[in-house]
C-alpha cells in the first residue's frame, strides 16, 4: 500500500507539471505537500522500526531462510517434469502424487501498483478538469475570445484575420508538436485551447496566472500574427514576436512591467528551448539596435 501511494504521488507530481490546465485549477503546493507527505510517512515509519527485534542473520541458510523458502523439505528438492516445463519440487510433494501443472509465473509483479497510480491521478484529472480549461466555456464565451485575439492579432498583422482555437487538435497541439500555426501572409491562424485559455483567463477575467505560461501563450500569438503579416523565418517572427508581445500583453491587461518582464524572460529563455528546434533561435541581430530591432530608438529590449 506503502509503495502504491509514493507512485501516485510521483504520477500526480508529474501531471502537474505536463497538464497545463492541471496547473491552472491546482496550486503547485497541494502536489508537493502530498508527495511530501508520503515521504515523511516512509521516514517516520523506519524511524519507529529502528529498535524493532530482527532475527538474526548469519551465513546461509538460517532457520529464517529456510521458512522463507517454504520448510526445511525444501532443503533437497528434486528436478521433475510438470507438462513442457521443469519445475524444482520438494520429495515428500512428489510421493503424494503428480504434481498439476502449475500456472506461468506473474509477469511484471509492480503492474498492480503502477495501474493503481495511474487510477487515481485519472479519477483526479476527470474530477478537476471536467469543468474547467477552454471546453468549459459555453460558446458564446469561446467566440468572443477568439474575436478578441483575432483583433489583437490583426494589429499586427496589418489586415483582418481569424484566429480560432483548435479544440480538436487537427492543426495544432501534442501530436503536431506546436502551440501554434498560421498562414504567412494570409488571414488564418490556430491556437491549442491551453493557449486560449490562458489568454481568455487574462482578458477576460484578468487572471495573471502562473508567470511562464502567461509570457508562453503572449508571445505565441504575437509569433502567429508576424507569420500572418508575412514573416516566414521562424527566428525573426520570435524575434518580432518578443517585442511586440510587451504591448500585447498591456491591451490584454498586463502592467507594463509586468509585460516587459515577461519577453525578457521568453528571449532569455530562447536558446535553450532552440536547442530541440534550431529554426526558432533568434538571430544575433535581434538585440537593442540591432537590425530586428523594431524601436531603436528605445532604450530598452524587447
Amino acid at each position: 500500500m506503502e509503495r502504491r501511494l509514493r507512485i501516485a504521488a510521483v504520477a500526480l507530481v508529474l501531471a502537474w507539471f505536463f497538464v497545463p490546465p492541471l496547473r491552472d485549477s491546482i496550486p503547485a503546493w497541494i502536489p508537493f505537500l502530498a508527495y511530501a507527505a508520503v515521504e515523511a510517512q516512509f521516514l517516520v515509519s523506519g524511524w519507529r522500526e529502528r529498535g524493532s527485534p530482527r532475527a538474526p542473520r548469519g551465513r546461509a541458510p538460517q532457520e529464517a531462510d529456510v521458512e522463507d523458502l517454504g520448510g526445511p523439505e525444501w532443503l533437497e528438492p528434486t528436478l521433475v517434469e510438470v507438462g513442457r516445463h521443469q519445475v524444482w519440487l520438494p520429495d515428500e510433494e512428489i510421493e503424494r502424487e503428480p504434481p498439476a501443472e502449475r500456472p506461468p509465473p506473474r509477469l511484471w509483479p509492480r503492474l498492480e501498483a503502477l495501474v493503481a497510480a495511474l487510477a487515481v491521478v485519472a479519477l483526479l484529472l476527470v474530477v478537476v478538469l471536467r469543468d474547467t480549461g477552454w471546453r468549459s466555456l459555453d460558446d458564446g464565451e469561446q467566440r468572443r475570445t477568439e474575436a478578441r485575439l483575432s483583433a489583437e492579432a490583426a494589429r499586427i498583422a496589418g489586415h483582418p484575420v481569424r484566429v480560432r482555437c483548435d479544440a480538436r487538435g487537427r492543426a495544432v497541439g501534442v501530436v503536431q508538436h506546436a502551440d501554434g500555426t498560421a498562414e504567412v501572409g494570409g488571414r488564418n491562424a490556430f491556437l491549442t485551447p491551453e493557449i486560449c485559455f490562458r489568454l481568455h483567463r487574462l482578458a477576460v477575467d484578468g487572471d495573471e496566472g502562473p508567470f511562464s505560461q502567461t509570457a508562453r501563450a503572449i508571445a505565441v500569438l504575437a509569433h502567429e500574427a508576424w507569420h500572418l503579416q508575412g514573416v516566414g523565418n521562424e527566428g525573426v517572427a520570435n524575434c518580432y514576436a518578443f517585442q511586440s508581445g510587451v504591448q500585447l500583453g498591456q491591451r490584454l491587461g498586463l502592467g507594463r512591467a509586468t509585460a516587459a518582464q515577461m519577453m525578457k524572460q521568453q528571449l532569455a529563455e530562447n536558446a535553450i528551448q532552440a536547442q530541440s528546434a534550431p529554426a526558432y533561435r533568434v538571430p544575433p541581430e535581434c538585440r537593442n539596435g540591432g537590425e530586428l530591432d523594431l524601436a531603436p530608438g528605445r532604450s530598452t529590449f524587447p
